[in-house]
């Protein structure tokens, strides 16, 4: 059975990209599968895709997913872009599926949960309580500050060197319009941003921040966005003072989480450290898969 590819187009492009659609389906037009393909449109990432595929269970091994690869990889082709990533459970399916299909391992991932009915709260508020001499910290809900809005949009570059491996990611520039977007885009569907930033008290700028991503309605786990800070101000526990206070006021403000989700780069130890120190489980491990077009 050689399944019908048909190609959807996503109505409604985000703000930094737009997003291309497929889905098989076998003669009696039943789906059997999809693939999506992110064409990333914000400058530094103009030649970036990222694909994600999925097949039903039951209808693998019978050519579907290389159906869908194969248009989403022309489009991209098409589209003049150089690099396709791509995303899997490490040992899975999906993991063999790029890996026998030309992809190339550019980088492992570990996820982690911070069980907040198990996390030591007293211990993560002695950690947020700590001074750190020379610097303060400052939070917000949402959109960033007026005040702070250049500071911060300008604090972005301490992303610009996290380990990525191999990866062929490009680097994101950030400017006050991106950063109220992205806080745009959050609210947009019902979710709540919340951000934890350090200050260098000498002059009051951003230094370094931590965000969280909560459901709309407090409960459930919540997802760590990034923790960041600037090459020039590492060495001096800002990054686990941020993390500890980001779980201290998530705590308070909502009881009915249940969790914190965070991923880390496996090569990254400094992170994985401090993850590991404020009690996060890892729960799994990904690959980050690349095709060079």
């Amino acid at each position: 059975m050689r399944p019908r590819i048909t190609a959807l187009t996503d109505p409604e492009p985000g703000a930094s990209s737009r997003r291309l659609a497929w889905l098989a389906a076998g003669s009696d037009g039943m789906p059997l599968g999809s693939a999506f393909l992110r064409l990333f449109t914000r400058e530094g990432q103009e030649h970036l895709a990222e694909l994600e595929v999925c097949v039903h269970h039951a209808e693998r091994r019978q050519g579907v997913g290389t159906r869908l690869l194969e248009a989403a990889v022309a489009a991209a082709r098409s589209d003049g872009r150089r690099s396709v990533v791509a995303q899997a459970a490490e040992d899975s399916p999906g993991d063999r599926f790029l890996a026998e299909r030309g992809f190339r391992r550019v980088l492992a991932l570990t996820y982690a949960r911070l069980v907040l009915a198990d996390a030591d709260l007293a211990e993560i508020t002695r950690l947020a309580e700590l001074p750190h001499p020379g610097y303060r910290l400052t939070a917000w809900e949402g959109a960033v500050p007026p005040g702070l809005a250049r500071s911060y949009a300008d604090s972005r570059r301490a992303m610009d060197d996290m380990p990525m491996e191999d990866t062929d990611y490009g680097t994101v520039v950030w400017d006050v319009d991106r950063v109220l977007a992205a806080a745009a885009a959050v609210a947009g569907r019902g979710d709540l941003l919340y951000t934890v930033a350090a200050l260098d008290m000498t002059d009051g700028s951003v230094v370094g921040f931590s965000e969280l991503v909560v459901p709309g309605d407090g409960r459930g786990d919540a997802q760590h966005y990034g923790t960041a800070v600037l090459p020039e101000h590492r060495g001096h526990g800002l990054g686990r003072w941020m993390k500890a206070e980001s779980i201290r006021r998530a705590r308070e403000r909502h009881a009915g989480l249940t969790g914190l989700l965070t991923d880390t780069a496996s090569s990254n130890a400094p992170m994985l450290g401090i993850n590991d120190e404020l009690g996060y489980v890892p729960t799994h491990r990904a690959v980050e898969y690349q095709l060079g077009l």
